[in-house]
Order: C-alpha cells, then structure tokens, then sequence
C-alpha cells in the first residue's frame, strides 16, 4: 500500500507504474516469506492457503490496473501543472 502511495504521489503515470510494479513485487515476496513461515510452523496450512490467495488475487488486480494505465492517456497530476 506505501508503494501504491508513494508512486501516485510522485504525480506521473510512469513513476506510479514503476511504483505498481515495486507493489506486485511485494506481493511475491510475500508469497516466498509465506513458504518459509509455513515451513517454521508458524502459520497453519490453512492460513498458508488463505494468505496465498489473497496475495495472488492482489498481484492479478494491481497486474489489470497496470494494464489499464498503460492503455489510458492519462499523464498524471504533475504533467498537467501549466507554467
């Protein structure tokens, strides 16, 4: 969520596409600590499971809204500041 922030802060479409991309990046790693804390037993297969989901489904949603921006004309707020 900070990256999403910080890149829509940044006020162009191509920081905040790299700063989406930094976000579905997370999401992975999250997969990868996910296995480890599995592998401790600190989270239950169950949990493993759900938290897995979730992480996947957040990865394909940030993966369409990427796909979205870069289909828009949209520039971002700072491109749009006149002189």
């Amino acid at each position: 969520m900070d990256n999403i922030a910080e890149g829509f802060e940044r006020g162009t479409k191509g920081e905040f596409l790299q700063f989406l991309g930094y976000s579905k990046g997370s999401c992975g790693e999250l997969r990868s600590q996910l296995y480890r804390a599995l592998d401790r037993a600190y989270i239950t297969q169950t949990e493993f499971d759900e938290l897995y989901e979730l992480t996947t489904r957040i990865s394909g949603s940030l993966q369409k809204f990427i796909e979205y921006l870069l289909k828009t004309t949209i520039a971002g707020s700072r491109k749009n500041i006149k002189p």
